[in-house]
């Protein structure tokens, strides 16, 4: 069983580093923003195990249509525990709060690697790969949600 729920910056911080940016340091792991009123980090926990993380900023995306948009950074989760749907419930769970604000839509940068897994959860392509120094090549996804 997971349990979804909301949590702190910090707690991100770890997975961030060990998932998405191993050869950085823990610094580079907090992301401006983190603090900021509107932004919510969610977790997943198997047990007392934080297993998985995504955080939502409010940000507008200038190609993306709507006024309230939000977008997702540091989704990440252990390597061990990916075949527990535990982002794509963080994902539908994030959707129940931003759908409660009244949030036109949500984006990200996704790697390349991963664009599929966001499409099955009904996002979309906008534009072309760019890179990410020193990350690799990504993405603009997108979901509607009005």
């Amino acid at each position: 069983m997971l349990d979804i729920k909301v949590i702190q910056a910090e707690q991100t911080y770890e997975i961030r580093h060990k998932v998405l940016r191993p050869n950085q340091t823990l610094e580079d792991c907090q992301f401006p923003g983190d603090h900021d009123h509107g932004t919510f980090h969610l977790g997943a926990y198997k047990g007392d195990k934080l297993i998985s993380i995504a955080s939502f900023y409010q940000e507008n995306h200038p190609d993306i249509e709507g006024n309230a948009q939000y977008r997702l950074r540091g989704m990440a989760t252990l390597e061990e525990y990916r075949k527990e749907k535990a982002g794509s419930r963080l994902l539908i769970s994030a959707e129940d709060i931003l759908k409660k604000q009244h949030t036109d839509s949500w984006w990200c940068n996704a790697r390349v690697g991963v664009a599929g897994y966001y499409k099955k959860l009904g996002l979309r392509e906008h534009g072309e790969v760019f890179d990410l120094p020193p990350i690799g090549p990504h993405i603009v996804m997108y979901k509607t949600l009005t």
